[in-house]
């Protein structure tokens, strides 16, 4: 009997999302003037009012005003009647120096024997279903709000969108877990009030909104995601050409929103950041955290196993969990629970051969993945995992350097897990 899954996305301009990206913008501009910062930078906004919180460790000096009124500049909060603009919102911060209880277990004298920044467990997943391994839901529903984004800036498209969007996705699987069709989609956009009524009377209004929502609906069917459906190849592309449910703005007009409309908060979105659902979750949050908090580094960490035990074909599907006591540097627990194995090991053997294939102490994933680079900004919306590893030039101490992006998404552990495992 087959079942429903669903996953949710949303978009830069997503006040929650606003947050992570003020956060791990203000992270950036420290790591590159003192890469061994520490940092935990927290971001609220809402009606008029960004607020910068936290906990920062540096010798970095960085204008936050300055960082966040950019970030919320470039994602396209310019206009007053967005009631949250770059130019006129008031930007408030309440930072404090790292707590030096909790600095004596993570710096050491020996910089290989850094201690975690705490304890808890943190994640990683890895499937078959896309080719980037990650879960087709959330996968589709990232590209809706990433595409959407994208037409927003393009002059002339669709005119009428504001930056604070939401997607949804819910397909249909067999009892063997492999997708069979798109169920629903759900496209939720703040838009401008781009059909005024003829006159003030209710019914003139419910007129307009009406109008308004069928233009908005038509252009998602014929604009996003025709546009979306292409960057898939044909095996995924089959799954768009059913009847689905589309629901597009279904309470009605979205005229009021991002940070006006709701607040938001650094890292209230854990599960759009990871994989939609699928698997567990350790309850870290990423943005605006260094490295040494393994909440984001052992996530990462996690992903980058999961994603290359699956791309060895040692298995269909794996999720990997990792466990931490603040200041000690070696895991306390690594697990790995695959589907459909395909070797001849139990996931406790595989479990104790990652364990000596992968450095999973804070330094080593650190090193590994070259965390103290400033390299987070653009990891804060649309996801952390799956994304297309890459390299961007930056200025660190005023010199210029070339950093690689998203290296935990790398296939580089692919033929050492082979070797050990089959």
């Amino acid at each position: 009997m087959s079942y429903y899954f669903t996953s949710e996305s949303v978009s830069e301009g997503h006040p929650d999302k606003v947050s992570d990206q003020v956060s791990d913008a203000i992270l950036d501009e420290i790591l590159k003037q003192d890469p061994d910062s520490k940092c935990a930078c927290e971001t609220f906004v809402t009606t008029g009012l960004c607020l910068v919180g936290g906990e920062i460790k540096t010798k970095a000096y960085v204008d936050v005003q300055d960082i966040a009124r950019n970030v919320i500049r470039r994602i396209g909060y310019t206009k007053p009647e967005y009631k949250f603009d770059a130019d006129s919102c008031g930007v408030l911060t309440a930072i404090q120096e790292q707590s030096p209880d909790i600095n004596q277990g993570v710096d050491r004298e020996d910089p290989e024997a850094q201690g975690a920044g705490d304890q808890g467990m943190m994640f990683g997943y890895a499937t078959k279903q896309t080719d980037n391994y990650m879960p087709l839901p959330v996968d589709i529903a990232h590209k809706l709000v990433a595409e959407l984004a994208k037409i927003r800036h393009q002059n002339g498209v669709m005119p009428y969108l504001c930056p604070d969007s939401k997607s949804q996705v819910t397909m249909e699987f067999d009892d063997n877990g492999y997708p069979i069709k798109i169920d629903t989609i759900v496209v939720s956009t703040q838009h401008e009030e781009f059909i005024k009524p003829d006159s003030e009377t209710e019914e003139n209004y419910k007129k307009a909104e009406k109008e308004m929502l069928s233009k908005i609906e038509t252009d998602i069917i014929n604009i996003l995601i025709p546009r979306v459906k292409a960057q898939y190849p044909e095996s995924v592309q089959k799954y768009f050409d059913n009847d689905f449910r589309l629901f597009v703005n279904p309470t009605g007009k979205f005229i009021i929103g991002g940070p006006h409309g709701d607040t938001g908060l650094t890292g209230r979105k854990i599960i759009v950041d990871t994989y939609g659902g699928r698997g567990a979750h350790g309850g870290g949050a990423f943005s605006g955290k260094d490295a040494s908090k393994v909440d984001r580094s052992a996530a990462y960490a996690a992903r980058h196993i999961a994603k290359n035990l699956v791309a060895a074909d040692i298995c269909e599907a794996a999720e990997v969990q990792l466990a931490y006591a603040i200041g000690v540097a070696e895991p306390v627990g690594v697990y790995v629970r695959t589907e459909k194995c395909k070797i001849d090991k139990s996931d406790a053997e595989i479990s104790d051969i990652v364990k000596e294939i992968f450095d999973l102490r804070p330094y080593g994933i650190i090193k590994r993945f070259g965390l103290k680079n400033p390299i987070f900004e653009e990891t804060a919306a649309y996801g952390h995992m799956g994304r297309k590893p890459g390299k961007k030039v930056v200025y660190i101490d005023n010199e210029r350097k070339e950093v690689e992006t998203f290296t935990w998404e790398k296939l580089d552990y692919v033929d050492k897990l082979k070797k050990a495992l089959t």
